[in-house]
C-alpha cells in the first residue's frame, strides 16, 4: 500500500464544491470515480481544502492509499483520462503513509478577481466578480493591512462553521488594480468557511466609499458577523496554492487587542520542547490560545509546550493536552 498525492486544478463553476454531497457533482465524487476506474480498488481521496460551490483551485491538493504499480509520477497522466475537462490533475508523487493534507503545517493562498468597469465582459464571466461602480483599491488596500496577523476572524465566517476554534493568521492581505481588474490576494495558515468572500466583500463595500479603511479594525475586533460586508459571490475565488512548510520559525511573536505572546521553538530538535512566553492576555482567550500553540508543536515533532506566564511555568505534553484538528 502507498499514498499518493495529487496536485488539483479545477473550474468549479458546475460543481457543488469540494466534498460529496446529494444535491449535485462535486471535484471529491469525480476524483473517486476517475481513481477507482483506473486503479480497479475502491478509492477515496482526501482533500486539503473543501472549496465551495462555484469556487476555482489551481493547486488543490488531494491525497488516496493504492496499492496500484502505476509509478506515482505517471498516476497525473492516467487519472486525467478519465476526468472531465474541467478537472486536471497538475502532479503525482508518492508521500509517507502518514502524511495528511489538512495535519502539517501550511500556507494557503486566495485570490479574489473584481472586474471592475462599466459593462461586463463574457469572456471572464466564470472567474471574475463583476462590479460597475467604481472601487478605490488605494482604500482598499489600506483596510486590507488591518487584517494581517493573527486574529479572531468570526466577523469574517459565515453562520453554519462547525470548528473550534476562529483565531487565524494571516501573513498576507493584499489589493492590486491592473487595468480594470482588482486582485486581492490573501495568504494564511487557514481560512474559515467563506472567510475569503465576506472579506472581499468587505473591501468591495470599502472601495465603493461605503464606510472608511479604519472600519475594518473595528470590524475585526467587534466578532460578529453582522458587522462585515456581504459575502462576494463565489465565480471570483480561486484557491492558487497550498504550500507545506515543515517547521515554523524559530521564534515567532503574536501581538493584538488580546494577546501578546512568543513562541520559542529553538529547543525542539535537541529536546522536544517548544516554549512560549505570554506577556499579556485575556483570560477568556488563554486556553485556546495554548490548545493552538500546542497543536503546530506536536504536528513539528515536540513532546512538551513550554508556558511561561508573571513568572512561573506550566508544562503540556501531547498526552494530556486536547488540541483541536
Amino acid at each position: 500500500m502507498k499514498r499518493i498525492k495529487l496536485v488539483v486544478a479545477y473550474d468549479g463553476t458546475d460543481y457543488c464544491g469540494w466534498q460529496i454531497q446529494e444535491n449535485g457533482p462535486t471535484i471529491e465524487e469525480k476524483l473517486n470515480k476517475a481513481l477507482s476506474r483506473l486503479t480497479g480498488e475502491e478509492i477515496h481521496v482526501q482533500g486539503a481544502s473543501r472549496t465551495d460551490a462555484g469556487v476555482h483551485a489551481l493547486g488543490n491538493i488531494a491525497v488516496f492509499d493504492t496499492e496500484s504499480r502505476i509509478p506515482p509520477e505517471k498516476f497525473c497522466y492516467a487519472v486525467n483520462g478519465w476526468l472531465p475537462d474541467d478537472i486536471v490533475v497538475q502532479s503525482s508523487q508518492e508521500v509517507s503513509p502518514s502524511y495528511h493534507p489538512r495535519k502539517c503545517n501550511s500556507l494557503k493562498t486566495y485570490e479574489y478577481k473584481i472586474l471592475n468597469r462599466p459593462f461586463p465582459d463574457p469572456t471572464r464571466r466564470l472567474t471574475c466578480c463583476f462590479r460597475h461602480w467604481p472601487l478605490d483599491a488605494g482604500q482598499m488596500e489600506k483596510a486590507a493591512s488591518y487584517l494581517v496577523g493573527e486574529h479572531d476572524f468570526s466577523s469574517f465566517c459565515s453562520a453554519g462553521s462547525q470548528v473550534e476554534d476562529t483565531v487565524r493568521r494571516l501573513h498576507e492581505v493584499s489589493v492590486e488594480k491592473e487595468g480594470d481588474m482588482i486582485t486581492i490576494r490573501l495568504t494564511g495558515d487557514g481560512f474559515l468557511y467563506n472567510m475569503v468572500r465576506i472579506i472581499a466583500g468587505t473591501l468591495m463595500e470599502v472601495g465603493r466609499g461605503a464606510y472608511p479603511p479604519e472600519q475594518v479594525e473595528e470590524i475585526l475586533n467587534g466578532r460578529d458577523r453582522r458587522l462585515a460586508g456581504p459575502k462576494a459571490p463565489a465565480e471570483g475565488l480561486t484557491l492558487v496554492s497550498i504550500r507545506h512548510i515543515g517547521a515554523l520559525p524559530v521564534t515567532e511573536s503574536s501581538c493584538n487587542k488580546w494577546i501578546d505572546y512568543t513562541v520559542d521553538r529553538s529547543r525542539l530538535e535537541t529536546d522536544k520542547v517548544v516554549a512560549m512566553e505570554i506577556r499579556r492576555c485575556e483570560a477568556s482567550e488563554r486556553e485556546r490560545m495554548i490548545k493552538r500553540t500546542a497543536k503546530h508543536a506536536f504536528w513539528d515533532g515536540a513532546q512538551e509546550l513550554l508556558v511561561r506566564e508573571d513568572g512561573r511555568e506550566e508544562i503540556f505534553r501531547r498526552k494530556t493536552i486536547d488540541t483541536p484538528e
